[in-house]
């Protein structure tokens, strides 16, 4: 029987963006935890990530951008937005982090694993086609959900973004498309500012893309509704055949960040929807990628959570 995928490499550990830096690879340790137990780390497949190609990265960003992160490597510090620097192994960090992201993707495309979680960094859902901002330097939701289209022939690909910031990077790569549909729930008016209600997709994406946009604060009960009453029945409608989804904790009440009230129950809840939605819309077809989420014990404790449901699925 295939199990659940995990990646977790130490390469990610390398990129730092300053000792004070809230994305720090100290959350990678607090899932490493979570890894190394006698709980469900003993029951997910841990696999090895590869590197993202430069063609790969290139169906999301700019050939010149691509090489602007790629000339960091080496260099101590490269500033590239206010709160977004490289360090001389961020390139390879970021390589890694979308071809783990690829390579959970295809194991369980090809069955090799019945879902899968790549525990990657830097994060990706900010990253825009030309320039990298919120942390993030490769969207790497956005690499994996174009490689289904164009490398695997796949026509409908879901992707569902429950960080407490708005995934504006993977909106903007897809929003005229209507072979991906983009769910997204989060804080605002909050970073990055996009993210309203009333982006529902443009052009031939118009209907394919849905904000649920919340005030700070929020927390269980508002996050339950917004996936009983939009989410699922929307990705339902839609036959999705794989789903992705970009998993921030930073909605949780601990998160120093992020300013709402989940809690890791709810957190366990929304894993729970979505495995039941892939069992549903696609043979279980379900790879998640780390996104935000800045107080450790909660990342420790959501991943738990979030691992025991997918590994739970039939």
């Amino acid at each position: 029987m295939t199990r659940t995928a995990v990646i977790l490499d130490e390469r990610y550990t390398r990129h730092e963006m300053g000792i004070m830096h809230p994305e720090t690879p100290r959350r990678l340790g607090a899932v490493q935890t979570v890894l190394d137990g006698d709980g469900v780390g003993r029951e997910v497949e841990r696999i090895d990530p590869r590197e993202a190609t430069r063609d790969e990265l290139a169906f999301i960003h700019d050939e010149r951008y691509i090489e602007r992160i790629a000339a960091t490597a080496g260099i101590e510090r490269t500033i590239l937005d206010p709160d977004t620097s490289a360090n001389a192994h961020t390139w390879e960090a970021a390589a890694f982090a979308a071809g783990g992201t690829l390579r959970c993707t295809e194991e369980v495309l090809e069955g090799r694993a019945k879902n899968a979680f790549a525990f990657v960094r830097p994060p990706g859902h900010h990253a825009e086609r030309d320039h990298a901002m919120g942390f993030c330097f490769f969207n790497n939701i956005a690499i994996a959900a174009e490689w289904l289209i164009r490398e695997k022939g796949l026509s409908r690909v879901a992707i569902v973004d429950f960080d407490v910031h708005h995934g504006n990077g993977t909106q903007h790569a897809f929003e005229r498309r209507p072979d991906v549909f983009f769910a997204s729930i989060h804080r605002h008016p909050f970073f990055p500012g996009t993210g309203a209600a009333e982006e529902v997709g443009l052009g031939e994406g118009q209907g394919y893309t849905l904000n649920i946009p919340f005030s700070g604060g929020a927390g269980d009960e508002e996050y339950r509704r917004a996936f009983e009453e939009q989410v699922i029945p929307s990705v339902v409608k839609y036959k999705p055949e794989f789903i992705l989804s970009s998993a921030g904790f930073d909605s949780h009440v601990e998160d120093p960040i992020g300013g709402m009230r989940v809690t890791t129950k709810g957190y366990r809840l929304m894993m729970r929807d979505l495995v039941q939605l892939a069992g549903e819309c696609c043979d279980g077809r379900l790879a998640v990628v780390l996104e935000g989420g800045y107080d450790l014990g909660a990342t420790r404790e959501c991943a738990e959570a979030q691992l025991e449901e997918m590994v739970g699925a039939m």
